[in-house]
This record gives C-alpha cells, structure tokens and sequence, in this order.
C-alpha cells in the first residue's frame, strides 16, 4: 500500500481573507466551506491534486505561528506554465516578490510571501 500527500494545513488570521488570497489571487478551487459551529470552519482549496486547509488560528500560540509554519524557510511551491503572467497577476492581488525573477537549471523561480507571511516559490519547470 503506496501512501500520498493530500492535504495540508495553512494557518490564517482570518477564514476570508485566505480565501479571498488563494481562491481570488492565486487561482485555487475553493471545493469546500462548511460551518462547524463555534466560529470553526472546514474550508479546502484544491491546488490540483493536492489541498489545502485553511485554518483559523485559534490561540495566542497558533496566532504567533501564522506564516512562520516553516521557520521562514520557503515552504509552498506553485508550479506555472507562463511565469510572466502569473507573476504579475500575483503581485497584483497582494503577493509580496522578494526577489526578481530567477533562472536556474530547474527552471524560472522567484520567492513571494503571501499576506499572511508564508513563503512560496512560484516556479516555471524547464521543458
């Protein structure tokens, strides 16, 4: 039995605020948004084929954690077919470029921080 990475939970300070980034700036499916009760909601966005949980922060600890999940170290990465557009639509709608376009052997990458402090690659595979 093969296992596979599914989901992932993001932590947010507010459950539309991350959609409104992820759905709306970043393209993501929202597939769900199920009040639980309690100000708790099960919202998932699909990246395709992998997901992810939006989760509001609850405590003063998860609070304190809110974009610093990964200890400042990239930790998302999102795969396009056309860099040019998509780094400008992203910067566009809120996301912060920490650098200037990059072309590595990989491919074409540059780190952004999303509004809530998490840094991600967007990253244009080579071939």
């Amino acid at each position: 039995m093969g296992v596979r990475v599914t989901m992932f939970t993001l932590l947010v300070d507010d459950y539309d605020r991350g959609i409104a980034f992820y759905r709306d700036a970043i393209g993501l499916q929202l597939i769900e948004d199920t009040d639980m009760g309690g100000g708790k909601r099960w919202v998932v966005l699909d990246g395709g084929g992998v997901r992810m949980l939006l989760a509001q922060a609850a405590d003063e600890a998860q609070r304190a954690a809110i974009g610093r999940q990964t200890g400042g170290r990239v930790g998302f990465f999102l795969a396009t077919d056309n860099f040019d557009a998509d780094h400008t639509a992203f910067a566009r709608m809120g996301a912060k470029f920490l650098e200037t376009p990059r072309h590595e052997v990989y491919g074409t990458v540059a780190v952004f921080e999303d509004p809530f402090g998490n840094k991600w690659d967007l990253i244009e595979p080579k071939g």
